[in-house]
């Protein structure tokens, strides 16, 4: 007859890969939870819908929409939002649109300077618009809402984004 059982002595020698195994996976976990966005991704489409229902109206007119947003990237056809929560992308309905990102004339008419203070005409307007729709986008910082401003002067309509 066997004895009554004998108490364990010490700790079975496998304990400290369970006690490795655990740690790793708790670091693992801390990790990924801690890389999450803590924020959604900027909205690009509310955006491109602000740009789409000033351009499509046939007057001048101006509309600002807050952007959530540290960088932009403004196209002819497309815009581009990126925050610490990632990139989206909305293309517009109504379009070619200008980025007035360039020439100083551009931006000053985008924030409501009269185009005949910075342009001989409304063709020197149309010209400079062509150039600024010809140049590459680029991601800029974001350093406030986005403007769009629709401009009819002369014979050029443009409708000016930044």
């Amino acid at each position: 007859m066997p004895g009554p059982p004998q108490p364990m002595i010490g700790v079975p020698a496998d304990a400290w890969y369970v006690w490795l195994g655990l740690s790793i996976a708790s670091v693992a976990l801390v990790g990924v939870g801690a890389a999450l966005p803590t924020a959604p991704p900027p909205a690009a489409a509310d955006a491109a819908d602000t740009v789409d229902r000033t351009a499509a109206t046939a007057h001048p007119a101006t509309a600002e929409h807050p952007l959530d947003a540290r960088a932009m990237r403004i196209g002819p056809r497309r815009l581009g939002l990126r925050n610490d929560a990632g990139t989206t992308h909305a293309t517009f309905a109504f379009g070619p649109v200008t980025p007035a990102v360039g020439p100083r004339g551009l931006r000053a008419v985008l924030r409501g300077a009269p185009p005949e203070s910075y342009f001989d005409s409304g063709e020197a307007l149309c010209d400079a618009g062509r150039a600024a729709r010809g140049r590459t986008p680029r991601w800029r910082s974001v350093d406030g809402p986005l403007i769009v401003r629709h401009v009819v002067w002369e014979e050029c309509d443009v409708t000016l984004v930044g």
